[in-house]
């Protein structure tokens, strides 16, 4: 039987997902809230964190599955209030959604589990972080405890920089995500990302991604929500990976489940590959942005079945097959982000995509007579396969080169430090 299925989000991660499910041969009606300009056809003008609108839509369409894209109403317990009604939805509870909710709840899991991150302390008031890190001295990094879009951490360099990172985040930079902040250790190595499906029980691991967090060349610049990412990083082995299931992945699920709060949906890993081996940098509750364009691009299996698994503790029955190829995506974003940027910019894509090219949308609308214009900060998600590294990055920059977008900001360098 065909299955009526509603995203939940506006974003590139949501497009991506539309764009994958609406591939799905047991796909009925496909819906997106509030969705984007590149989801237009299937959009539904309801805000992602309204959950009683939300509601009475997934009631009254009879939807079958909802995917939840943001961590926002996954925090606000939507997957609790869907339950409880008595529908199918993809995603972790308010209380395992923590997980990505609140760093210091994030930190105690860990602990609890043994499993090796950065050593860290937890401040409700500002004085008693700026003497830990006068006696830690710097480098050393300043989180947000709550959500704060990706962007709630401070990397310090230098002891004046930490101290005044706990000012700007305790007095208001990030509203009540920095009431409480998280003081860490800065560990250095290769950053890298695995994102995996799990009912609970079972763990599907997804393809390792890199992201690129800094806004400039060179990982410069202020931290963003990712200006691009690439998968597989040339670093990542099959032993790396048995590793990170082993003493991260299965240890959390494990810990979440001893505290009756068990975990479904997908679990999102934030390592640092480091010299003494894979630490936990942080976790998310749901699929990355702009990680699910690339995984997206390289999964072969439809991705329908897999959540449809998640969401009946079955995902030990399911087989999920990859493509073998490279996928890069490349963040075209609006001039001045993430700091202060303009909205109302027209886009200009082109009629045709290559066969391995994608263009999923982000921050855009559709205007009668004017078509397609920027209306956030990250616009686009120029996304492209290849056969290697360089192909793929190839193929994804030309495609950069076909879009007219004045000014457009976007990095160069997505993907090098892979060929390096």
């Amino acid at each position: 039987m065909n299955k009526n299925i509603l995203i939940i989000g506006n974003g590139g991660r949501e497009h991506a997902l539309a764009w994958k499910l609406n591939q799905s041969p047991q796909l009925g009606r496909l819906y997106v809230a509030p969705g984007n300009a590149g989801t237009k056809e299937w959009n539904v003008p309801i805000e992602a964190n309204d959950i009683e609108a939300l509601l009475a839509f997934a009631l009254a369409k009879k939807i079958d599955l909802t995917v939840v894209g943001p961590e926002e109403p996954l925090c606000l317990g939507i997957v609790d209030v869907f339950r409880e009604n008595g529908l199918r939805i993809f995603g972790p509870t308010r209380a395992a959604a923590q997980l990505e909710g609140s760093k210091a709840f994030a930190k105690s899991v860990m602990d609890a589990a043994k499993i090796p991150t950065a050593q860290w302390r937890a401040f409700e008031e500002a004085e008693p972080a700026r003497e830990y890190i006068r006696k830690k001295g710097a480098p050393c990094v300043i989180k947000a405890d709550g959500l704060a879009a990706g962007k709630g951490v401070i990397v310090a360099l230098e002891l004046e920089q930490a101290l005044q990172a706990v000012d700007e985040i305790m007095e208001g930079s990030f509203g009540l995500a920095g009431s409480k902040i998280v003081v860490e250790e800065l560990l250095e190595g290769q950053e890298v990302s695995l994102l995996c499906f799990t009912d609970g029980d079972t763990v599907c691991p997804m393809v390792p991604v890199q992201d690129h967090k800094r806004a400039l060349d060179g990982d410069q610049g202020l931290n963003t929500g990712g200006m691009g990412t690439y998968t597989p990083p040339p670093f990542w082995t099959a032993e790396l990976q048995r590793s990170v299931l082993q003493t991260i992945v299965e240890p959390t699920l494990r810990v979440m489940r001893e505290r009756e709060t068990p975990f479904t949906g997908v679990l999102y890993v934030g390592l640092m590959i480091t010299e003494q081996g894979p630490k936990v940098l942080e976790y998310n509750a749901r699929f990355g942005d702009p990680e699910t364009q690339v995984i997206l691009a390289r999964l072969q299996s439809d991705v329908l079945p897999i959540l449809w698994a998640c969401t009946e503790r079955r995902l030990r029955d399911i087989q999920i097959d990859w493509l073998k190829d490279i996928a890069v995506c490349v963040v075209m974003a609006a001039p001045g982000y993430p700091q202060a940027y303009a909205k109302g910019i027209s886009l200009r894509l082109p009629s045709t995509l290559p066969e391995e090219g994608m263009i999923f949308h982000a921050g855009t609308a559709w205007e009668e007579g004017r078509g397609y214009v920027s209306s956030g900060g990250r616009v686009l998600g120029v996304t492209a396969k290849g056969e290697t590294l360089a192909a793929a990055r190839k193929q994804a920059y030309a495609l950069v080169e076909k879009v007219g977008f004045p000014q457009a900001h976007y990095r160069r360098d997505i993907g090098l430090k892979g060929l390096k």
